[in-house]
């Protein structure tokens, strides 16, 4: 007999998962409380998608997630992403080792997605909100309720995504509602993959900063997470890949109520011992002239400024005026620049949120071990990834492990 399997969300996991799902000859619906599937899809990678990575290690996920990722990467790794899309008709290509559909488009991979599933005969209704699952205890048989009709299925598929992303997304983290009345557990939700905010005074107030660095995060003098890349700041605080990356981990101290700050190296690439010839010279070239002349090709023009304020120099003071060792320590505070970080970014300006459905709470098959045959896929489980392509991936892998199981359940 074929099997009935209802899914709730048709974002990237849904999709995939409803494909899976009737590829293996299940009967599928999916629900959507959205008016289009694939809406935070279509957004993502600014608009060009990043599907997955090539360089993909469990330890690319958040640490409670690393010990199952090791398993779930094993059966649906990066090659399974290119050969799904593959069997789609997309063209997967890499750059640098970030894998992009060909078109450069994200909108072809949603409408690939949903070109699939209208082939497979997958039932899509939008504007449509789960509201309660429940179980007749005679059949076993799961009763879906919704905003709209209600619904009968043998298993149910729960991907309706955490919280983040703009409004327009719908991502309100209706899935936990649903999995608590089940009694499956979550641990914390906190936004990441988003800027870290500060109430620094010194940060540039007039212009923001794009330039290359090293930041490490500390909390209580112990180091908490260490990234390399473009560092944006502004009045604000800061952001840009490496403080995206480490912006889950920082979200969790903060909400412990635990201190962090960012010790910002502007000069990454220069060993110890090349920096300090660098400040000897530099020192050394300019003798006569003020400090802003001496700082006006060492480094960007607002950080220099923000380096002055917070040692409280005037750049008109002139060099042989002050001993060589304030020179020292105004060239040294380049390698390390202390911001402490107040908070992070909203839910609408993250792109990931970090926690969820606890992963003690889910099989290998991300079937609910308390409510057998609802199963969980992509953002709502607590797995959350690195920029450039991982949370893609585990919205891929997901999908297709929990449509595979459900379709056999």
């Amino acid at each position: 007999m074929q099997k009935k399997v209802l899914i709730a969300g048709a974002g990237a996991s849904g999709m995939c998962a409803a494909i899976v799902c009737a590829r293996a000859g299940a009967l599928v619906t999916v629900i959507e409380k959205s008016d289009y599937a694939g809406k935070k899809l279509s957004m993502t990678g600014n608009g060009r998608c990043n599907l997955s990575n090539e360089e993909m290690r469990a330890e690319d996920y958040n640490i409670r997630a690393v010990p199952r990722m090791k398993k779930w990467l094993a059966r649906f790794g990066t090659e399974d992403t290119v050969a799904f899309f593959r069997s789609l008709g997309m063209i997967v290509r890499s750059e640098d080792g970030y894998l992009y559909p060909y078109s450069g488009q994200a909108m072809s991979v949603t409408d690939l997605l949903q070109g699939e599933m209208k082939r497979l005969g997958v039932s899509l209704i939008l504007h449509t909100q789960l509201k309660e699952i429940s179980r007749d205890q005679e059949t076993g048989t799961l009763l879906i309720r919704t905003s709209g009709e209600s619904y009968q299925a043998d298993a149910v598929i729960l991907a309706t995504g955490g919280m983040s992303g703009p409004k327009a997304t719908a991502s309100t983290g209706d899935g936990y509602y649903i999995a608590g009345r089940f009694g499956i557990a979550s641990t914390k939700r906190l936004p990441a993959l988003v800027q870290l905010l500060s109430r620094d005074e010194t940060l540039p107030q007039e212009a923001g900063v794009r330039m290359e660095a090293a930041v490490t995060f500390r909390s209580q003098g112990q180091e908490i997470a260490r990234e390399e890349g473009e560092l944006q700041i502004t009045a604000h605080g800061i952001s840009g890949i490496p403080v995206m990356q480490a912006s889950g981990i920082v979200a969790e101290y903060l909400a412990e109520g635990k201190k962090v700050t960012a010790e910002i190296d502007f000069f990454p690439g220069y060993p110890e011992d090349e920096f300090e010839r660098m400040i000897q010279e530099m020192t050394e070239l300019r003798a006569g002239a003020s400090v802003a002349d001496l700082l006006e090709g060492f480094c960007n023009v607002h950080v220099n400024q923000m380096i002055l304020k917070r040692l409280k120099m005037d750049g008109r003071t002139l060099l042989q005026d002050i001993p060589d060792r304030k020179r020292r320590e105004i060239l040294r505070s380049y390698r390390c620049t202390s911001v402490e970080i107040s908070e992070t970014g909203n839910y609408q300006q993250s792109q990931v949120t970090t926690g969820g459905i606890c992963l003690e709470e889910l099989t290998d098959e991300l079937e609910a071990v308390k409510a057998p045959g609802i199963f969980f896929a992509g953002e709502l489980a607590d797995v959350d990834g690195r920029c450039g392509g991982y949370n893609l991936q585990w919205a891929w892998m997901s999908g297709t492990i929990a449509g595979r199981a459900a379709a056999e359940w």
